[in-house]
């Protein structure tokens, strides 16, 4: 395989940075940790929902992460280095950098922790350099863990919590963009440094108090997102405000639970990506809503009912289609990888969950939906067919996603998923959908930890 010669340098320079910071030997080997895992993941689909890509396809993934980790007192230092790739690849297979992205230090932070700033029971975080990041319910703001790669973010990070369960976090950062981003390059799993800079900022926060209704914890979010054209990389020229409020009650065996998020977007966005491109001012939207309940005896089964919402694009002089910006899609809506169908963008979606934990080392889950677009003129999710006529009906398909995990050894950890898409009558009769009336995605994931 191809080796950076400029991550990999980095990792090793700060992992022996990290053990020699400034105290005696043998309590840095006390305070220094070093661990990583490795997952090989083997992915099949049938049918292609996705239009411009193959319609049977299959790959191999393989992602190695390694972290060394250094605490002393308040202070933690952590380097994390980050290898994707993929092979079995052709030039119809979808490969982004959402799959690729090699020897690439995706966190190398400082952390200082301080105790009762506030008083008793008060603590406060800050972080400084390149982190990941996952906030809230992670719908606009995670590091999705199906995915090959991964979202990280350069900046700073403030989480602070006292009485009351109240608890606040802030960050500005500069979303790391991935490189290299050629198709060619990825197939060939190329090596390039990723950047960062101000022609992409995303700021803001969230806030939160738990018990605030019952047991119910309330959580309300800001973020900002500024986007704008650099040499050779023209953009959508995104100015994105998005906030969210969010009422949770956690599972807990033999109890209800219930979630309620809404989301609203406004700003300015390109039509295209030319320079001349007119701006559009955006007001979107999304809901999610779900209620169930965990049974206390045997496998701890829980049903749950939901009900998602993303606004698409209608005709009318603004923007109305739903911009995620950095969230996950694995654990609400499926699979990213080959399947990467079903995005949080142009759909509506009611649902039943079933899941269980059949022992301590296995669990798996279900999940049954239907799925229609809430713009017929748009196009459906992540998918890339439409219709701007609007003439192909608004009913996307019906969708089954499984997924069982189970730990082998203490070390490793087998895992697959599957999905069942029957297509609907806009996936087959729109302008552009790949041909057949069925998707059907399987993957195996093996990931070792050491």
């Amino acid at each position: 395989m191809p080796v950076n010669p400029v991550a990999p340098a980095r990792f090793a320079l700060l992992c022996v940075a990290l053990g020699a910071s400034g105290i005696a030997a043998p309590a840095a080997a006390q305070d220094l940790s070093l661990s990583g895992t490795a997952r090989l993941r083997y992915e099949a689909i049938d049918g292609q929902a996705r239009a411009g890509f193959n319609t049977a396809d299959d790959l191999v993934n393989l992602r190695t992460i390694l972290l060394a980790e250094y605490k002393h007192g308040p202070v933690r230092l952590v380097a994390e280095l980050w290898d994707s790739r993929v092979y079995g690849g052709d030039d119809g297979t979808p490969i982004t950098t959402s799959e690729v992205n090699t020897a690439e230090l995706v966190q190398a932070f400082v952390e200082f922790r301080a105790k009762d700033p506030l008083g008793a029971g008060s603590n406060f975080s800050l972080q400084a350099g390149r982190f990941l990041l996952n906030l809230g319910s992670r719908r606009l703001v995670a590091a999705d863990d199906y995915r090959n790669t991964t979202n990280g973010y350069t900046g700073l990070r403030a989480d602070l919590g006292w009485q009351g369960g109240w608890k606040a976090s802030l960050v500005y950062t500069l979303p790391q963009q991935r490189r290299p981003d050629a198709p060619a390059d990825l197939r060939d799993n190329k090596v390039a440094p990723d950047r960062e800079g101000f022609d992409l900022v995303l700021w803001g926060g969230l806030v939160s108090r738990a018990r605030t209704i019952g047991p119910a914890t309330l959580e309300a979010s800001f973020f900002h997102l500024a986007e704008r054209d650099r040499p050779g990389r023209p953009t959508r020229d995104r100015s994105l405000n998005t906030a969210s409020l969010r009422l949770i009650g956690d599972p807990a065996p033999g109890r209800a639970d219930f979630e309620i998020e809404g989301i609203v977007q406004r700003g300015r966005v390109s039509t295209g990506l030319s320079a001349s491109a007119p701006r559009q001012q955006v007001a979107a939207w999304f809901a999610h809503a779900e209620a169930g309940y965990t049974f206390a005896s045997g496998w701890k089964p829980r049903i749950a009912i939901e009900y998602d919402h993303a606004s698409g694009d209608r005709p009318g002089g603004h923007n109305t289609r739903f911009d995620t910006l950095f969230g996950m899609r694995r654990a609400d809506l499926g699979p990213s990888g080959l399947y990467n169908a079903f995005g949080r963008a142009n759909f509506i979606s009611p649902g039943l969950r079933i899941e269980a934990t059949p022992d301590k080392n296995t669990d798996w889950m279900t999940t049954l939906r239907p799925i229609w677009l809430a713009a017929a003129e748009d196009s459906f999710s992540t998918t890339g067919v439409r219709d701007p006529a609007g003439r192909s009906g608004s009913f996307a398909g019906t969708q089954i996603d499984a997924r069982l995990r189970h730990q082998l050894t203490k070390a490793l950890k087998l895992e697959l998923d599957a999905v069942l898409l029957a297509k609907g009558r806009f996936l087959r009769d729109a302008p552009n959908p790949p041909p057949g009336k069925w998707t059907k995605y399987a993957s195996v994931n093996l990931t070792a930890a050491f």
